[in-house]
């Protein structure tokens, strides 16, 4: 890269990693443009565009991603942590391999689903019941209209920031599901009890992830977290973890590993064997109301909660690759990995911080580490894009917003790649990262 003192301004700088971009990805740039006529943007899924424009991948194998111009990534975005099996386990593939020759769309349970549930309520132990979905959002949507059924309240408690889901982002969207929402501070431990105990019984619901993955990998604190416990509790409130993404963070999920049970959670991502998959369980009282035999049952369609490819990928996946030793490893590896990141910056005396819990982790401007989504979204993005093509560039292909997830193929090798790049955009980059921490005065 070797660019040290050349870019008076961060502007500057992104300007020229931006043109190195264009000039390496020509044919990724060709099908951006043919894909304007028949998408907005060339885009089906807005959180994979960046400027100039997105890569386009042909393949993957393993930990590696390749794009169509022929340039290798080790891929430490992971599908947003759905990747967790890499690109090409091969008992999940011998798995889906086994699921084409049984045939598909049977139009009937089948075996596959009821092991898949068995797997899932001896995994995770909030989950007395389980049923499946196709998505995270599908999942979280599902666990809320369920909690306002059950309760026969409407209101809705998020958090200001909060992702969970394509119609559920509290950041600003226009096209969240129609619920009624009252919205807290993440971490605020008094004013969010406050709030709860406020609503009283208008408040059906907190919904909240034990970590928020996409506003940035932040931890919530065990006070805060059990704060909410309590006071849905007093209160009546079902409380829902969603662990769409944090579920991969112990053997048990986030919540078995912090001991505080929700009435509800949501599962997602990974959990699938990396195909579409959701699911929502909880309480078995809860779900009970989604029993046909009853009378007056909670009906609960989807042509594809049950298709035989998830079950059969995710049932793999959760019994035979991802066990809890593994689960521990895995964890273990990126607590391991942030640490060494984290020295690099302390080497170095910048101003940037790295958050996260086990394999998920994310890179923030300032010395303080964010502890809202509100937070970091207000810190220099603009530092974080040019580390983003700065490490394209170095090989390394993570999330546009610096979230960087580990995968079971991973290994040393790939970690050393990884602390390599970083340095290296630490070091050629060094003026720009000060000047730019400087002007903002991020602490």
């Amino acid at each position: 890269m070797n660019t040290t003192g050349t870019n008076a301004t961060l502007e500057a700088a992104y300007a020229e990693a931006a043109e190195r971009f264009v000039a390496a990805n020509p044919k990724s740039a060709a099908i951006q443009e043919r894909t304007l006529a028949t998408m907005p943007g060339g885009n089906t899924r807005t959180v994979l565009h960046y400027d100039p424009f997105p890569l386009r991948f042909a393949r993957g194998e393993g930990c590696r991603l390749w794009d169509v111009d022929g340039h290798a990534y080790v891929d430490y975005l992971g599908e947003y942590t759905a990747g967790l099996y890499g690109h090409s386990e091969p008992v999940i593939r011998d798995a889906i391999k086994q699921a084409a020759d049984d045939g598909w769309v049977l139009g009937g349970p089948t075996l596959l689903e009821a092991r898949m549930a068995e797997a899932v309520v001896n995994r995770f132990p909030a989950a007395e019941r389980v049923r499946f979905t196709n998505s995270g959002t599908e999942a979280n949507l599902m666990a809320l209209s369920a909690a306002r059924a059950f309760t026969g309240r409407d209101r809705v408690m998020v958090f200001k920031g909060a992702y969970h889901g394509g119609v559920l982002y509290f950041a600003g969207s226009p096209l969240n599901a129609p619920f009624d929402y009252v919205m807290g501070d993440y971490n605020d431990i008094n004013g969010s009890a406050a709030l709860i105990r406020e609503q009283g019984d208008r408040l059906a619901a907190v919904l909240v992830e034990p970590m928020c993955g996409s506003g940035g990998c932040l931890p919530g604190s065990e006070a805060f977290l059990t704060a909410l416990r309590t006071a849905t509790r007093e209160t009546g409130a079902l409380l829902i973890f969603d662990e769409v993404m944090t579920s991969r963070l112990s053997p048990t999920g986030l919540h078995g590993a912090l001991g505080i049970t929700p009435d509800l959670i949501t599962l997602g991502k990974y959990v699938g064997g990396g195909l579409s998959f959701g699911a929502f369980g909880g309480r078995a009282d809860i779900l009970a109301h989604f029993d046909p035999r009853a009378p007056g049952a909670w009906p609960h369609a989807g042509t594809f909660n049950n298709n035989v490819f998830t079950m059969s990928a995710g049932l793999a996946g959760l019994t035979h690759v991802y066990t809890p030793e593994r689960a521990e490893a895995l964890n273990a590896a990126g607590d391991a990995l942030r640490g060494r990141l984290t020295r690099s910056i302390a080497d170095r005396g910048l101003a940037l911080t790295i958050t996260g819990m086990g394999s998920m982790m994310a890179v923030h401007a300032g010395a303080i580490a964010p502890t809202s989504p509100p937070e970091a979204a207000a810190r220099n993005r603009r530092l974080v894009d040019l580390m983003h093509l700065d490490l394209i560039h170095g090989g390394i292909y993570t999330a546009r917003r610096g979230m960087m997830v580990l995968s079971l193929p991973m290994a040393a090798p790939e970690f050393d790649t990884l602390v390599a790049a970083f340095e290296e955009f630490l070091d050629s980059r060094r003026p720009v990262i000060e000047a730019a921490l400087a002007e903002e005065e991020v602490a």
